[in-house]
């Protein structure tokens, strides 16, 4: 008689979301440290240490464990100059921008003082260098402390002017080296100190003076006319300022009021005398030019400013 088999059920292989885990051994229970020196991780938990050395992030004299620190790793070149220069940068496109814009005529001289006057610059620092290529609309006239070989053609083609005032300072390109060709080496220097030291040689006897001729009698000097006398030049006339030993008159005007004078400028015309603005007013062009020398100023704000012609609208009130 044959036994019937038994037949075991298929297993069910279907995947259900609420019996994804993890294969075994993927995962590890967290390390819990600090929790008695029992378990292992007790006092200093792992560190070694207690206090700064065993806080994350914390290197004491760059010390890495040993390993090449990062300071020794990275290469050190150059040097920080103590008296470097910062030069205030203005630029072609600047430049034009502010011509259009009316802020620069053509007929005025301008330097760092009265570039930062007019807007075109925030600050002069230590002098105004002028950079870049490009095209100028109208011509100006610059006084700047430094200025590229491009920027100077590109002022000149639009018939304007640059006066590089430090003339002495020699701009080289990026990557261009110093000539050196003329520098004499401290070797070069000794070999010529004990060349050009004195020999000392034994002294020959000098030879007899020859008895000298009797000297010619001299032809008599005749008298020289007396020069006539000059005419006496007469003295030029001095330029009248109307000047006063104090605010005589009343108060004192607020000379602040016209364009281009401020506390400073007030101040010095004061200290000469100037009080009102009928004194203003009746400068001549004599004038303007001797007090354009007492006070200090650029030269030509007077006239570029038109401080008579305000002082005179000033004075009529």
């Amino acid at each position: 008689m044959l036994r019937a088999h038994r037949l075991k059920p298929l297993e069910d292989k279907t995947m259900r979301l609420n019996e994804l885990k993890d294969n075994q051994g993927a995962t590890h229970r967290k390390k819990r440290i600090g929790r008695g020196i029992g378990s292992g991780k007790g006092k200093t938990g792992g560190r070694g240490v207690k206090g700064q050395k065993s806080r994350s992030g914390v290197t004491i004299n760059g010390f890495e464990g040993g390993q090449m620190p990062i300071y020794m790793r990275l290469p050190k070149r150059g040097f920080n100059a103590p008296n470097a220069k910062t030069y205030q940068e203005l630029s072609i496109a600047n430049l034009n921008r502010a011509i259009e814009a009316g802020k620069i005529d053509s007929k005025t001289d301008y330097d760092g003082a009265a570039l930062v006057e007019a807007g075109v610059i925030r600050r002069v620092k230590d002098g105004v260098r002028l950079i870049g290529a490009g095209k100028v609309s109208k011509p100006v006239k610059l006084h700047v402390s430094g200025a590229t070989k491009g920027a100077i053609a590109a002022v000149e083609g639009a018939k304007g002017t640059v006066n590089v005032l430090d003339e002495d300072t020699v701009y080289r390109g990026k990557g261009e080296k110093q000539d050196r060709s003329g520098k004499v080496s401290k070797a070069d220097k000794k070999a010529a100190a004990l060349s050009a030291a004195p020999v000392v040689k034994a002294e020959k006897p000098k030879p007899a003076p020859k008895p000298k001729a009797a000297p010619k009698p001299k032809a008599e000097v005749k008298p020289k006319a007396e020069p006539k006398p000059k005419a006496e030049a007469k003295p030029k006339a001095a330029p009248k300022v109307l000047y006063t030993d104090g605010a005589t008159d009343g108060e004192p005007d607020d000379l602040k009021k016209i364009k281009g004078i401020g506390p400073k400028f007030e101040g010095d015309l004061n200290a000469k005398g100037v009080y009102y603005f009928r004194q203003i007013a009746a400068w001549k062009k004599a004038d303007v030019e001797m007090v354009d020398k007492l006070i200090d100023s650029f030269p030509g704000r007077i006239e570029r400013d038109e401080w008579v012609k305000q002082a005179a609208e000033f004075a009529k009130g």
